[in-house]
């Protein structure tokens, strides 16, 4: 059939509060303009991430009440371990309460002043926890990554050539390689298995460890399935498998493809470098075996694992993000293309070119966005990755929107209101204002900045 229908029935519904446009302009002013400071009950579609906000199934809520709580050894944790073990044969896997506390362990190790770590892109909370130990993120996407319109099966891989050349020129300086599965940052694009080897390889004979950030492990997986040469006949679980094959080591968060609402891990193979990240673990997450997590999470994950890799539900995501970008393309937005793995990408630079890149016309686009149709996205642009270290101010390569697609939790309907908000806002698109920062933090100013607007 052409209509690629949800594999799932629904069980269980929670009820959307329909707020008005002059609701939402109140509520948007009082959060500063920040769509992370609104109340989530104010929101009709919330498309702020796809982290931690999957609806998971019957079979993980039934394996929430195998969940052993106790302190040391449960089996909750073998369940769990074995779960990421079957996918990912790494020697020593370590519970954390989400991706970023995998970060931080793993750069309090490897990072330092003075240290450069590349990848293909680097997403905010990993460039965070790289720049707090001193050390540099080094962005080395191929070309076709940093423009939104060029049609390019994986926008996501690492530049090889240049990532030699970096090893070549800043080898002293690198403690890991390290390459994001799907390219959030880069709009979900996906990086290619040959890519991965080819990083993997080259990381291996400068002598550095290959550090996979796989987050989104099988839409990656997906897309190299239905899109690189010689792929399409093996499985996806065939393909995760060689993903992380040679790999030393990963980052993961199961909030995003574990359908587990908090949770992640690192997984390592080096011994050494397992133990001193099991004893920062003790310090700052909890005992190696529950790593900051209850024993009922752990068995959460480790039935998600099971359902990640199924293909019909792979097929049914992709098609999610495919029918709306096809949608808005057809009304002349423009967007990050092909459809990402996770998310809606849309091109605010180019769609609001009245706006500077410093005056955030992604942050002006996902303001207008919630008070025209209640939707909340994020700016992935200036505002997110604009300031340096040395806290001074530039654009950043793009000026995105992320529409990040909650996993198993909206409908068609909800796709086409999206759509139909987006022909709405486009009739007054060249009236939005931009806007200017009034208050910051030094780190991850977007969770918590405030706005204004401007004129």
């Amino acid at each position: 059939m052409k209509t690629i229908i949800e594999p799932f029935r629904i069980k269980s519904v929670e009820p959307i509060r329909m707020t008005s446009r002059a609701e939402r302009q109140v509520l948007l002013a009082a959060a500063h303009y920040n769509l992370f400071a609104l109340h989530s009950d104010d929101v009709i579609i919330d498309l702020l991430t796809d982290s931690g906000t999957s609806a998971m199934s019957t079979k993980q809520w039934a394996a929430i009440m195998l969940g052993d709580e106790s302190y040391a050894g449960s089996p909750s944790f073998q369940r769990f371990e074995a779960a990421v073990k079957n996918l990912m044969p790494f020697r020593h896997v370590i519970p954390t309460h989400q991706g970023r506390a995998a970060e931080a362990i793993l750069f309090h190790i490897l990072g330092g002043k003075g240290r450069k770590i590349p990848s293909n892109t680097h997403f905010d909370t990993t460039r965070a926890n790289i720049e707090a130990t001193g050390a540099e993120g080094v962005d080395l996407v191929i070309a076709e990554g940093h423009d939104p319109a060029a049609i390019h099966p994986f926008k996501g891989n690492i530049d090889i050539d240049r990532l030699e050349a970096f090893l070549d020129a800043e080898g002293d300086a690198v403690p890991c390689v390290m390459l994001t599965v799907t390219n959030n940052a880069g709009g979900g694009q996906p990086v290619s298995l040959a890519n991965i080897h080819a990083a993997r390889d080259l990381a291996h004979r400068f002598d550095k460890p290959f550090i996979i950030d796989g987050c989104r492990f099988a839409e990656n997986a997906w897309f190299i399935k239905i899109r690189e040469p010689g792929q399409g006949e093996r499985s996806v679980v065939d393909i995760v498998r060689a993903m992380f094959d040679g790999a030393d080591g990963m980052t993961m968060s199961a909030k995003k493809d574990a359908f587990a609402n908090i949770g992640g891990w690192l997984a390592l193979n080096d011994d050494a470098l397992a133990e001193r990240a099991r004893m920062r673990l003790i310090q700052t997450e909890g005992f190696p075996t529950y790593g900051g997590l209850a024993g009922r999470d752990l068995d959460a994950i480790a039935q998600g694992l099971a359902e990640i890799v199924d293909e019909d539900y792979l097929a049914y995501r992709v098609r999610t993000n495919d029918y709306i970008c096809d949608r808005l393309d057809a009304l002349g937005i423009p967007l990050v293309l092909p459809a990402g793995g996770h998310a809606v990408f849309v091109d605010a630079r180019n769609w609001l070119p009245h706006i500077p890149p410093l005056a955030y016309p992604g942050q002006a686009l996902a303001c207008a966005l919630y008070e025209e149709g209640g939707i909340r996205g994020c700016e992935i642009g200036t505002v997110m990755f604009g300031r340096a270290p040395d806290g001074s101010e530039h654009p950043a390569a793009m000026d995105l929107v992320r529409l990040a697609m909650p996993r198993r939790v909206y409908t068609q309907s909800h796709a086409d209101y999206i759509v139909e908000t987006f022909a709405e806002l486009a009739a007054r698109k060249d009236s939005l204002p931009g806007f200017r920062i009034v208050e910051e933090p030094k780190a991850l100013r977007h969770f918590t900045a405030k706005f204004a607007p401007l004129g």
